[in-house]
């Protein structure tokens, strides 16, 4: 409803006023002020659109009222209603940003008239106004599909294309130049807090998406303070949204590297650093992780054989490398937490290559510390135990037409915002393993085939002239339409004013 207040110091014209208005505008919400203090007052409970202000009153004139009122409420319109068409109360109400005026005497038609237009000038930007809140929501929501999908392909898939380019332009971060990676582990549950965690970090960092306990955050360097400053501080807050659970929350934090290319390698820093979280603080840097013993031999598995292990099914094999490897360290004297470190690097290696190939596990983590080898060796045992079972359980189950209905999938719904982490609970796969597919089975990742896809279906719109590229832009799934024109040149060598240009030649 729009409400509407009406100050003129004679009841009569208040009176008639408020008549003519009822009649034709039935659904104006009235009220009135009989000077221009009582104006001011109502206005800040009432809160009216549009006010209707007498310039000539005892006390405080109408221009004296608006010039209060506006100056705390700058969004009310003013009519002028004044008997004095005078060119100085003109040019007084013009700076008071009238939008028209009434003169007493007026016919009611010619007031109908003019309040009507500004009451429909008020609809119009009302409506904008929803729809600005509208593309402000939707737009947060690509941010925070892009930030998810940026965080995965750096950190897990290793891909760095012009596509990754691109959607880092459009989260428009001011620098790039030095950045670090802080591995946040959640408790049961602990999905609950995801928005509020990705709100600490908004204005520092990308937050990725939430893969079992496991949360990784890519932070940029702050060159006002120092690295280790700078990441405390933001542990700290981070760790403040536990409320009161906060044993159970642990961050491991990585070096700063100065690229994109390297910055995964923080990211497995920072898991390291997440091994013994039964330290004093709930936060580990990984350089205050115990030096390795120099000198000692390097006792562990040939990592290449091993993979190739695994991706083959050979579990015994597995479990008897990893095992002869951990007697050798041992026979060694290797210093447990060393031998943990690496142990545990290895076992995340093989989750990395699980969820290559399609299989879902949670984050291979030590329940408790183990206090010497022989416990080592069994929890080991554990989670090489359960990593083949959920290998076994999602290949015995696991259909040949997936990446058809993928495929299918994206081009069925390539006008919507698609993530990586979207087609994964679609078709039940990982992230990594639905890129590895595009990659191994397309010669592209998702993210070409899913430009591909849109960019094909603005061609096709192309060739309807009623369709303007704004309309476009948003029916194949951009939301702005240099950001679209930018895609579609990169695909196609043409803006897209050229190429419907280029294209109506040719249907001429």
């Amino acid at each position: 409803m729009i409400k509407l207040l009406i100050v003129d110091d004679e009841q009569l014209e208040r009176e008639g006023m408020k008549t003519i208005l009822e009649r034709n505008f039935p659904g104006l919400g009235i009220q009135q002020a009989k000077n221009g203090k009582m104006a001011v007052e109502m206005t800040k409970e009432f809160l009216p659109d549009l006010i209707l202000m007498d310039i000539k009153m005892p006390g405080m004139n109408g221009l004296e009222a608006m010039d209060i009122i506006s100056a705390e409420q700058p969004h009310i319109k003013f009519i002028m209603v004044t008997a004095y068409d005078t060119f100085s109360y003109m040019k007084a109400a013009i700076k008071l940003g009238v939008k028209d005026y009434v003169l007493k005497p007026s016919k009611a038609s010619e007031i109908v008239h003019t309040i009507g237009k500004v009451l429909e000038q008020i609809e119009k930007e009302r409506v904008q106004h929803v729809e600005t809140l509208h593309q402000k929501e939707k737009w947060q929501k690509t941010q925070m599909l892009v930030e998810t999908d940026v965080v995965t392909q750096l950190l897990f898939d290793h891909v760095h294309d012009v596509h990754v380019d691109m959607l880092v332009e459009m989260l428009e971060i001011p620098s790039l130049e030095e950045m670090f990676v802080m591995v946040l582990l959640l408790p049961e549950g602990g999905e609950k807090q995801y928005s509020a965690i990705r709100k600490k970090v908004l204005q520092s960092g990308w937050t990725g998406a939430l893969y079992g306990r496991q949360l990784p955050i890519i932070v940029f360097r702050q060159p006002s303070t120092t690295f280790r400053s700078q990441a405390t501080a933001l542990a700290r807050e981070l760790l403040s949204l536990s409320k009161g659970n906060e044993k159970e929350w642990f961050i491991g934090i990585g070096k700063v590297y100065h690229s994109m290319e390297q910055v995964r390698h923080s990211y497995q820093e920072a898991m390291l650093a997440t091994v013994d979280t039964q330290v004093r603080k709930k936060y580990r840097f990984f350089e205050d992780i115990p030096l390795k013993p120099e000198g000692r031999k390097q006792a562990m598995m040939d990592q290449k054989d091993l993979m190739e292990k695994i991706r083959l099914g050979k579990w015994e094999e597995v479990h008897a490398q990893i095992m002869k490897s951990l007697t050798l360290l041992e026979k060694e004297r290797t210093p447990l937490v060393y031998t943990q470190q690496r142990t545990l690097e290895v076992l995340w290696m093989i989750s990395r290559i699980l969820s290559e190939c399609g299989v879902e596990t949670t984050t291979p983590l030590y329940p408790i510390q183990p206090v010497d080898y022989r416990r080592l060796r069994e929890e080991t045992g554990r989670l090489l135990s359960e990593m083949k079972q959920s290998y076994i359980e999602r290949f015995n189950s696991m259909e040949s037409d997936t990446f058809q209905q993928i495929k299918q999938f994206i081009k069925d719904h390539s006008n919507e915002d698609i993530s990586l982490d979207t087609l994964a609970q679609k078709v039940r796969l990982s992230p990594i393993y639905i890129s590895k597919m595009f990659k191994e089975k397309q010669g592209i990742n998702y993210i070409d085939f899913l430009t591909e896809c849109r960019i094909e279906k603005a061609k096709a719109l192309m060739g309807d002239v009623e369709k303007s590229i704004k309309e476009i832009t948003f029916e194949v799934g951009y939301h702005d339409p240099n950001y679209f024109s930018k895609v579609f040149k990169k695909v196609t060598h043409y803006s897209p004013k050229e190429y419907r240009k280029t294209l109506l030649g040719q249907h001429a």
